[in-house]
């Protein structure tokens, strides 16, 4: 098959890119050139934003499937279906677990009893669109370059799914970890325990709170397969590792695997220093389900969490971030606050 990848080069595009390329597809990634492409793959350079300017070059590649990594809002795909309609066989949409109305209630966006868990396909959605508040939006446009001021996942998906000439499908990830990952989900606990700490705090909300996680490589594998599946077609898919873990057994994973013997102390809120709270509603879980492309389409992680937490931890001991992590890391809090609870 031709597959153009479009801002395929990213955290999680390298390994689509990689598992499309083992399977010898014929492949494009339409991206900014920050970054050198593997041999063997056509580059289309352009900004995700304009994307119409580069449609006369997008068209000529003449995708049987193309894959949108970076879609951000109604307007892009909008832009997107109206470039390649008439040219490509099919659209994959890359979405988020944030289109469920369990993430507005945990944010405490939307009001209303807890949503059951786990969420699936059918589970509802949120009511109020542009789930994040301005500050939060404006750390994720510092780490992700394609989130636009009116990023939205679920108009988006509208788009997509509705349009009756060119099939689309929808794939809503879970929390994404692994080498590369801008978010250094396990940093905070793997830089505790090369740094000696004997113990680790956790607020006793967040640590029993569980979401829906990925390993790069196997959420890679996921969209490989719906992308090269024609079964996917006009079809949405939770992606992601089951079952789920809470915060504080995820912890405990990375622990085992560094060997480390200290202990876990679940605080209270109100005893946790305010550096470890995190803002939301707890009693909200994210857990989700994946059952379905599961048995659709046969999909299995090709990684296991073993050897995914593994790779994970040394990426992450290899490559400690710069210094705007730094204040998750008050360890004089920290010891204050042990201190009280030991005494």
């Amino acid at each position: 098959m031709r597959i153009l990848l479009i801002g395929g080069n990213g955290f999680i595009g390298r390994f689509v890119v990689a598992a499309l390329k083992q399977q010898e597809h014929t492949l494009a990634v339409f991206h900014r050139g920050t970054r050198a492409l593997p041999s063997g793959i056509e580059e289309i350079r352009g900004d995700r934003n304009q994307l119409s300017a580069s449609a006369q070059e997008l068209r000529h590649f003449a995708p049987d499937v193309v894959i949108d990594l970076v879609i951000s809002s109604a307007s892009q795909a909008e832009e997107l279906m109206n470039i390649f309609r008439g040219t490509a066989r099919r659209v994959v949409m890359l979405s988020s677990i944030d289109v469920y109305r369990a993430v507005g209630i945990s944010h405490g966006t939307e009001n209303g009893p807890l949503q059951e868990v786990p969420l699936t396909e059918e589970s509802e959605l949120r009511r109020r669109l542009h789930p994040y508040p301005a500050e939060s939006m404006q750390h994720l446009r510092k780490v992700f370059a394609w989130v636009t001021d009116d990023y939205d996942k679920i108009p988006a998906e509208r788009v997509v799914m509705s349009d009756h000439k060119l099939p689309g499908t929808v794939l809503r990830l879970p929390m994404v970890y692994g080498p590369g990952d801008l978010l250094r989900r396990f940093y905070p606990v793997v830089k505790r325990i090369v740094d000696g700490r004997r113990h680790i705090i956790f607020p006793e909300t967040l640590a029993g709170w569980h979401s829906p996680r990925g390993y790069v490589e196997n959420v890679s594998a996921a969209i490989a397969l719906a992308a090269t599946d024609e079964r996917a077609a006009r079809c949405v898919y939770n992606v992601c590792e089951e079952p789920a873990f809470s915060e504080l057994e995820w912890a405990r994973k990375i622990a085992a695997e560094m060997r480390w013997d200290g202990n876990f102390v679940a605080l209270p809120p109100e005893r946790t220093p305010r550096h470890l709270l995190q803002p939301g509603n707890a009693a909200q879980h994210w857990t989700a389900s994946s059952a379905r492309i599961r048995k659709e389409l046969g999909y299995q992680e090709p990684v296991p969490i073993e050897e995914a937490i593994r790779r994970t931890i040394s990426w992450e001991r290899e490559n400690p971030p710069a210094g705007a992590l730094m204040a998750q890391f008050d360890y004089a809090a920290e010891d204050a606050a042990l201190a009280v609870h030991h005494a």
